[in-house]
Formats: C-alpha cells, structure tokens, sequence
C-alpha cells in the first residue's frame, strides 16, 4: 500500500456524500495506514472557520484536537457544532469520523476581529521573530521513507535553527499541494498542517528504540498569519512517568502569531 505509483494532488478530495477522500500525501511516520494529524486537524479546522466566518468571526484564536485513535489513509467526515455564539466570540465543537467512530474530538474559539492600535513601549513587545529568516533557512526534507508517499511530499521544509529529530529545533513549512482539491488553504490551515510536526522536529529520543506520539494539540493564536511559510519553533520536555510535552513557538515572515502545545504518551518499542 502506498506505493509511489500514486500520485495525488491534494491531501483530500471531496466526495459527493459531503465526507472526503484522504490521499497518501496525508500518511505520517508511525504506521504506512496512518495518516500524520497534521492534514486532518487542519480538515477539521476548515470546517470550523467556515461555520465561524457564517457568524462573522473571522479569527480562531483555539484550536484543541484530542486524537482519539489512529486516523486511517480512508474516507473522513467532519461535523460542526455551535456551542455558543456571543457577538465578538463563539465556541464551538466538532467530530472527525471514520468508519462509523469519532477518531478525533475538537473545541475552538473564534474572535471578531477589528483593528486595533497597539500603544509603544509594551514589556515583550515588538513581538521576537523566527530564528532565521525563510530567505536564510536552508531547504531540508523530512528524512522518512522515500519510497512511499506521504506527509513529506505534502510540505516544503527549511530549516531555521537546530537539526531534524536532535532537540531544539525550528523548522519553516509551506504546503506544496491544496489540503482539499480545488481549494488554495487557508491561514489556520497552513499553521494546523504545521503545528502537529512540534513533537516531531523537536525529538529527543530515538524513533528506532521509542514512540511518543502526541494524544492532542492545541494552538493558540493572537492574530492570523501572513504568507505562505510558517514556522515551528519546539522543544520536547520528558517527564519520568512515560509522559512528556512538546511545546512550539509559532511563527510567519512577519513575527510570533502564536504557540501550540502536544501532550506525549512515550514507551519502548515491541
């Protein structure tokens, strides 16, 4: 399965029953039937920033995705719930679904947004940048399998400070295809498409002897970003009880537009 004989445009395609068709551009490291959670939070996150835009919330400022499963390279479907609708904030909830199972759970807030005059000589502000500029970075590929097709051949990668998989690390993304066919992604799509890899870039243990997979993400955003490059900024914390935290600084060309947290189930591999 997943041979490179395939050779999809887009991460999902979709289907005329209003659920969408996953591609192998979606495929993560863990397993060859697997997708990475990145795609999919995104696909979420599409449908939640449209059923926000409908109430003129132009900005989601949260995003939680709890991974309730393995999400399968299969036909996905999303529904959207309004928990609350206040006129400058709302919430909401959604489902992912798989074969008849709910494979991730979600919450959000979405603003609306205006503009606003920041006044000179804040503590913190102006707000840092990424590391090194996207200009600057030099380009670098997810070191996963070349023979099959996966969320590596969706991304382009530069890296800004530190090295694949060895600590601290801050890596630029750009999406080389659409996350849905026909569409170009959004804002949001493009940082929750990146934000997941925290974990990954920022390993400290060795994928060939342990797996710690994150069981969520949440990202939090203080304005939307700009561009089509976003960069993670991470570093994974290990505790002694087989839990850990990775935790991201998240950036565009322009400056810090937020964080994203992933809670980390570590153990020995069989």
């Amino acid at each position: 399965m997943g041979e490179r004989t395939e050779s999809p445009s887009s991460a999902y395609a979709p289907l005329d029953n209003g659920a969408y068709a996953s591609s192998g551009l979606t495929r993560g490291p863990w397993h060859p039937d697997h997708q990475h959670a990145g795609p999919p939070i995104a696909l979420v996150a599409r449908s939640i920033e449209r059923a926000a835009a409908a109430l003129e919330l132009t900005h989601v400022a949260r995003l939680t995705a709890n991974l309730l499963r393995p999400i399968p390279i299969a036909e996905l479907s999303v529904e959207v719930q309004t928990e609350y609708a206040g006129r400058n904030v709302a919430h909401f909830s959604a489902r992912l679904i798989s074969g008849g199972k709910d494979v991730a759970r979600f919450t959000a807030v979405a603003q609306r947004e205006g503009a606003l005059d920041i006044p000179p000589g804040l503590a913190g502000h102006p707000l840092p940048n990424a590391p090194r500029a996207v200009e600057d970075s030099p380009e670098a590929r997810f070191p996963f399998s070349s023979t099959m097709t996966g969320y590596h051949d969706l991304i382009d990668n530069r890296i800004a400070e530190g090295v694949f998989f060895r600590g601290p690390s801050a890596v630029w993304f750009r999406m080389r295809h659409p996350l849905v066919a026909g569409e170009a992604p959004s804002a949001l799509q493009r940082v929750a498409v990146a934000a997941d890899s925290g974990n990954g870039i920022s390993a400290v243990l060795d994928f060939r002897k342990y797996i710690f997979v994150n069981s969520d993400l949440t990202i939090n955003l203080l304005r939307q970003a700009r561009g089509e490059w976003i960069c993670i900024d991470a570093r994974t914390l290990l505790g002694s009880s087989g839990g850990g935290l990775a935790e991201s600084r998240i950036f565009d060309a322009h400056g810090l537009i937020g964080r994203a947290t992933q809670s980390l189930a570590i153990r020995l591999r069989d």
